[in-house]
């Protein structure tokens, strides 16, 4: 072992460029989010007066705030079991394929290189009310299609813009986790006479357990806060706040409507979400998850 790997500061070294990114970008934003939930800014940003929990009482009164809240449950929703639903389909499909199956896999990842905010406009343009190609083939159909008037149907739009682009991400770990699967055990089920579909669930379905859970997770956070640009650039939140989920809700109040104290308070009030619904996913969904 050479001088340097026995030495008591070579592995801070080594960690010291990602410690310096996560306190800079994380844990300084954090800080400073928490202590500006406390105080009230005025108009210029030229000072501050101490408010204590009244940015808080203001945003858990607020209408706006549990319309987003409520738009944020169905929008999670939506896309974590859709963009889990359709890649756990789309690998169990990729995984018997014998021919070009790399060609389908590779196509299958490509969306997940698509940065959210392109993915927004490229389904934008798709479901444009006169110039959409997929907006026609539902004028064909007798749909009549306007996500800038219906608020239903931008909340759609939203929903499938990001269920494409996690989809891929998805895909990746549920084809790996199949292919970790022995085909011994399919093999033994289809000799004891299981069917494909019993197959699935009886084998397939448990041992890709540790995958879904893990993948659950990620797509709660990736519903949570990773969605930002696909909602700015296809709806902008509208129409009339049919799209605005939560942290779009604290962009405007914070950036547009220049409240800092509310929106750092919306920002605490977030992140505490999303921790505890993370520790009821690891205390009460883990214990479905089969290891072995």
């Amino acid at each position: 072992m050479s001088t340097f790997q026995r030495h008591r500061l070579a592995p801070w070294m080594l960690m010291a460029p990602q410690l310096v990114i996560v306190l800079v970008f994380f844990f300084w934003p954090a800080v400073t989010a928490l202590r500006q939930s406390f105080y009230v800014q005025d108009a210029f940003g030229l000072g501050e007066t101490f408010a204590g929990l009244s940015n808080f009482t203001r945003v858990l009164a607020s209408r706006s705030y549990h319309e987003a809240l409520l738009n944020t449950a169905l929008f999670s929703v939506s896309v974590a079991f859709g963009a889990m639903a359709i890649a756990l389909l789309l690998a169990t499909m990729a995984d018997r394929v014998l021919k070009a199956s790399r060609v389908y896999r590779t196509l299958l990842i490509w969306p997940y290189a698509v940065a959210p905010a392109a993915a927004g406009v490229l389904w934008m343009f798709m479901f444009d009310p006169t110039l959409g190609v997929l907006t026609r083939a539902l004028s064909a159909l007798s749909i009549h299609w306007d996500f800038r008037l219906n608020g239903h149907q931008a909340m759609v739009l939203v929903i499938v813009a990001a269920i494409w682009q996690q989809m891929s991400y998805n895909f990746v770990f549920f084809l790996a986790g199949l292919q970790g699967i022995p085909a011994s055990l399919m093999e033994a089920a289809a000799i004891d006479g299981a069917g494909p579909w019993r197959r699935f669930w009886t084998i397939t379905f448990p041992l890709l357990s540790p995958t879904s859970f893990f993948l659950l997770v990620m797509n709660t956070i990736y519903a949570f806060f990773d969605t930002f640009g696909t909602i700015d650039t296809t709806t902008g939140g509208g129409p009339g706040g049919a799209t605005r989920t939560l942290v779009y809700k604290l962009y405007q109040d914070g950036i547009i409507g220049l409240d800092l104290g509310g929106s750092a308070a919306q920002s605490v009030l977030l992140m505490l979400m999303v921790g505890l619904l993370t520790l009821v996913q690891f205390r009460y969904v883990e214990r479905r998850v089969q290891y072995h």
